[in-house]
């Protein structure tokens, strides 16, 4: 088949997604000469209102950014409060952050693997599609995403925008005997998506690798979720408070996004390829093994494979809930109490598309002067654009609907909130 001279790929609406956004590639005599990831929703002013609000406001406010991960908003917010307030929260309390924290990774990750990216790797438009011919594998995903719903629902007060989180720690925590009873739906959990994953490692990944600086946080002593500081797979390694020192934001006139670069070398990837890579020994001993097993032995940088890599942070999670469950035992109180103290304050967390930063500068009077929200997808934006600049020109000698269902699948790699959808890419070609 001839390549044409001139082929554009414009998507027009990512539907069914958190956020609103188009595609548009321009390719000429086999090299991209234009490509925009326009994120054209309106700004959503977060930062803005929370001037002004107290600084204990803050976790319940930016949980309302994500209907998927609002516990990242919530954990980054108050590791930020809590560092300027001299507070570090642990024992009983923390574990309780970590298996909230743990519930999200599973019911985004399961959200992500079996009902949005799963369907591109067999051939089908859709999990509906899907179901008809693999409902087992449906139905498996969803008891998966149901264990952490309710974990989060038996922590956070519901399972969609917790609001048991404050400042310092919960308003209420968990009986033992309440815990408990998460351990059987946990152990299920776990062991489909072992299953899964011995059944994914045998699908059709496409032959891509790229050279990536893959950025994550680092703990010394866990596999980092709740917190670290910030390490890439080019040698940096700095505190949460150094992030917009080493980080640059712009703003690019056909996004209402900021896209996000690493000062001096370009763009980077944030996400569970980044974690994987750079914290694999970190991982409990089956995930691991179950890794290994399948194939994904670091530095994994096919992105396409991240499908796996979700699996295997899934499988961690469960791991480390149903062990933090087995030790719990009530706190005293369920919350650690604050000293209201003026000064800027930094948070991260690992969110499960990536490291969510949070900045707060708070008045001696409690109340907020100026906040900055860092998102993984603002982080990735750039470098899903570099991955289909690479890609594009690989896809020409093949029919307008592969082209365009791999660029499709090219961008879920990263489960943006902005490309959860099925049927959103229109391709047009022209030749001449």
């Amino acid at each position: 088949m001839q390549r044409p001279r001139t082929l554009t790929v414009r998507v027009d609406a990512l539907a069914r997604v958190e956020g609103e956004g188009a595609l548009h590639v321009r390719v000429r005599n086999g090299q991209v000469h234009e490509l925009r990831l326009e994120i054209y929703e309106p700004p959503r002013f977060f930062e803005a209102f929370l001037r002004g609000r107290r600084f204990d406001e803050a976790p319940d406010i930016t949980a309302r950014i994500c209907g998927i991960c609002p516990v990242a908003y919530q954990m980054s917010a108050c590791n930020a409060i809590e560092s300027l307030f001299g507070l570090s929260v642990k024992g009983p309390i923390r574990d309780l952050r970590l298996l909230l924290y743990y519930g999200e990774w599973i019911e985004s990750h399961a959200l992500h693997m079996f009902l949005l990216h799963l369907p591109d790797f067999l051939g089908y438009e859709s999990a509906l599609h899907m179901a008809r011919d693999h409902p087992e594998w449906v139905q498996k995903g969803l008891q998966i995403k149901k264990a952490g719903n309710a974990l989060m629902a038996r922590i956070g007060g519901r399972e969609i925008h917790p609001i048991n989180v404050r400042i310092g720690g919960f308003y209420s925590v968990p009986s033992r005997r309440d815990l408990l009873e998460h351990k059987e739906e946990l152990a299920r959990a776990r062991d489909f998506i072992v299953e899964a994953l011995r059944w994914m490692a045998g699908l059709e990944f496409p032959d891509f690798e790229e050279d990536y600086e893959f950025v994550a946080l680092y703990h010394p002593e866990e596999y980092a979720i709740l917190e670290g500081q910030i390490r890439s797979s080019k040698g940096l390694l700095v505190p949460v408070s150094g992030f917009e020192e080493v980080f640059e934001e712009f703003q690019v006139p056909y996004s209402n996004a900021l896209h996000s670069i690493v000062r001096g070398r370009g763009s980077y990837m944030v996400g569970p390829l980044a974690r994987f890579n750079l914290n694999f020994p970190q991982l409990t001993p089956v995930a691991r093994e179950v890794a290994l097993s399948i194939g994904l032995t670091p530095p994994v940088r096919n992105p396409f494979r991240s499908l796996l890599v979700r699996g295997v942070e899934i499988l961690h999670a469960c791991e480390e809930a149903l062990r933090l469950i087995e030790r719990y035992e009530p706190p005293d109180r369920p919350w650690e109490p604050v000293e209201v103290r003026p000064g800027t304050g930094y948070g991260a967390s690992e969110a499960p598309r990536g490291i969510l930063y949070h900045r707060y500068r708070i008045r001696a009077d409690g109340l907020i002067e100026e906040a900055k929200i860092v998102p993984p997808t603002s982080q990735n934006q750039r470098r899903m654009e570099d991955d289909l600049r690479k890609l594009v020109p690989r896809l020409l000698s093949l029919p307008k609907d592969q082209i365009t269902w791999r660029c499709e699948q090219a961008i879920r790699n990263y489960d943006p909130c902005i490309s959860c959808a099925t049927h959103f890419l229109r391709l047009e070609i022209e030749t001449g």
